[in-house]
């Protein structure tokens, strides 16, 4: 009780005892909530200093023209606005009757394993295109868009290198793709310009696919997917499309189009640090377009992409010689020689082999009656002739061998690889024999080879019982297996492998040079905004200023760099005019 009783009396000296307590309890917390947020400070400050750089570009949609550039040209992760090449090459692959939309893909492991967004695919399942495109394209779905890729090229290897031909035929010059997706990659980048190009390239080409970009919500088959754009669909007048994207090394990116009376503008922002700040951004961008397009313009759309189908035929031509094994003898030797050259198309005729040469000529022998005939009489051996001998059978006519090898060679070719041209005699040949016993018009004994399936002339070979001693055959070999293999490629030549990538990360300086300084902000997000405003409504002065935000220790401090000191005196001027603050930099 002694020591209980003098804590719950009151007095002056109780009271001074309970205060102490008090502050050094306040005391500790003040202590410990100031230790937290030096620790939050130090975790965020990495964050901030790596921050995806920012990008923006603004395009008249009806002609192609540039309204507004920043950093357009700077290769950055493009994240799911990936996609947009992926369903691209799957619109195309549809038109061309490659597949259909009710067109089942399987569902590897690989692509059943892709992180969020997903729809939910499992391996081994089997699910129609259509809801792959509405997946991939409203939800932006990983393992849809993994899918499609595989579904189309076999491989998401292969099909990054078709969607990199196709960017080039597009001419996004600054772009390369590893996977179907949009996750991070090393060598997967893009740059502003190059999506800008891709989502006008994606309105005027396949209009009959545009809407799945403006739909909030859609059957993707297994569920009910909500659209990654809905906000900004919602919030700007306009708007109608197309494609989000996010990954922590992307930011926050959109590329968006916007239809107002008859202007139609297409831009896209990289980097944003927000989608709330991504949103405005682009709405400050595409309010800048509306205003600087003209509102009549001859509307010029893109011509079609330009690819070829490259495909190399080689044919070998073999020729076939009957000669005699010795002189006077009956018996013949088959001699055969083969030349390679390079054809415009492929042959029709099947490949002709000695061995097949030597048992048509016996069949033919076996097969052939020899008709009565006047004593010395000699029977010629030849290819069906153009027209008939005029005078009929000629007793005891001779005929010259060199005139006859001459005969066997065809006069014209009037189309290379045409196997059913008739063999003629030279120009000013007379050659005079016995009519030729007709071939046998429903017996294919004497073929050289089976009767192709598309109609295509077989080579006959007359004989009689008695050889002459030099025959020439004129064969055409078959054509090599017809490849259905498309091999896409860009008119443009090939440069070699992409460059590596180069990630841009922002600078903390003023940069060389002269330059102007718009004052310092609290956030880094306010400095921007005031640069992007600055520079849409300042960009005939600014010249090719490049816009920085330098984190100082008093604030963050929007400027422009990269300037002459001309350059940076007349823009300050025409900023102070319009009532903001500025101060010109030097070097």
């Amino acid at each position: 009780m002694r020591v209980i009783v003098p804590l719950l009396m009151k007095g002056p000296h109780n009271e001074r005892a309970l205060r102490g307590r008090k502050t050094g309890t306040v005391s500790r917390i003040s202590k410990n909530v100031r230790l937290g947020l030096m620790i939050l400070l130090a975790w965020a400050m990495p964050m901030a200093a790596t921050a995806a750089p920012f990008a923006a570009f603004v395009m008249d949609a009806r002609t192609g023209q540039e309204i507004y550039a920043q950093n357009a040209d700077t290769r950055l992760h493009p994240a799911s606005l990936t996609k947009m090449m992926t369903l691209y090459l799957a619109f195309n692959a549809i038109e061309r009757g490659q597949v259909r939309l009710d067109s089942k893909f399987l569902v590897s492991s690989h692509a059943a394993s892709q992180p969020p967004s997903r729809l939910g695919l499992k391996p081994g399942q089997r699910i129609e295109l259509r809801y792959l495109i509405r997946a991939a394209a409203v939800k932006s779905a990983n393992d849809a868009a993994t899918v499609i890729g595989e579904g189309l090229a076999g491989s998401e290897a292969q099909f990054g290198a078709q969607m990199t031909q196709m960017a080039r035929a597009l001419g996004m010059r600054n772009t390369n793709f590893r996977n179907a997706n949009g996750l991070t990659t090393e060598g997967h980048y893009s740059t502003a310009r190059d999506m800008t190009i891709l989502g006008r390239r994606l309105f005027y080409d396949f209009p009959q696919y545009y809407s799945i970009f403006s739909r909030r919500s859609a059957d993707a088959g297994i569920a009910t997917v909500s659209s990654t754009n809905r906000r900004f669909l919602d919030s700007y007048e306009g708007a109608d499309g197309i494609k989000t994207g996010y990954t922590r090394a992307a930011g926050f990116n959109l590329t968006a189009s916007a239809k107002r009376g008859s202007k139609r503008i297409v831009a896209t922002v990289l980097g944003g640090t927000s989608t709330a700040h991504r949103n405005t951004v682009m709405a400050q961008l595409l309010d800048a377009g509306f205003g600087k397009a003209p509102t009549r313009v001859r509307e010029v759309k893109p011509a079609p992409p330009q690819l070829v189908a490259e495909k190399k035929v080689r044919r070998t031509v073999q020729v076939a010689s009957v000669a005699p094994s010795s002189p006077g003898s009956a018996s013949s030797q088959v001699q055969l020689s083969a030349s390679d050259r390079p054809v415009a198309r492929a042959s029709t005729a099947a490949v002709v082999t000695p061995a097949a040469i030597s048992a048509a000529v016996s069949r033919a022998q076996a097969a052939a009656a020899p008709a009565p005939r006047a004593a010395g009489d000699t029977l010629a051996a030849s290819a069906r002739p153009n027209r008939k001998p005029g005078a009929g059978p000629v007793a005891n006519a001779a005929v010259d061998p060199n005139v006859l090898a001459r005969a066997a060679r065809p006069a014209a070719r009037p189309e290379e690889g045409d196997a059913s041209e008739a063999l003629a005699p030279a120009a000013g040949d007379e050659i005079q024999a016995v009519r030729p016993t007709p071939a046998p018009r429903n017996d294919q004994s004497a073929s050289l080879v089976e009767p192709a399936a598309t109609g295509s002339a077989s080579l006959f070979v007359q004989a009689a019982a008695a050889q002459p001693e030099r025959m020439a055959l004129l064969g055409t070999p078959a054509p090599a297996p017809r490849s259905e293999t498309i091999i896409l490629a860009a008119l443009e030549p090939d440069h070699g492998a992409p460059e590596a990538t180069e990630i841009v990360s922002r600078g903390s300086g003023s940069g060389k040079g002269w330059g102007v300084s718009l004052g310092l902000y609290r956030s880094q997000q306010e400095a921007e905004q005031l640069l992007l405003k600055t520079a849409l409504q300042e960009s005939a002065s600014l010249g090719s200023a490049v816009s920085r935000v330098a984190n100082t220790k008093r604030g963050f401090e929007a400027n422009f760099v990269g300037m002459s000191k001309e350059t940076a005196e007349l823009a300050c001027g025409r900023m102070a005019a319009r009532q903001q603050d500025c101060k010109v930099l030097g070097p």
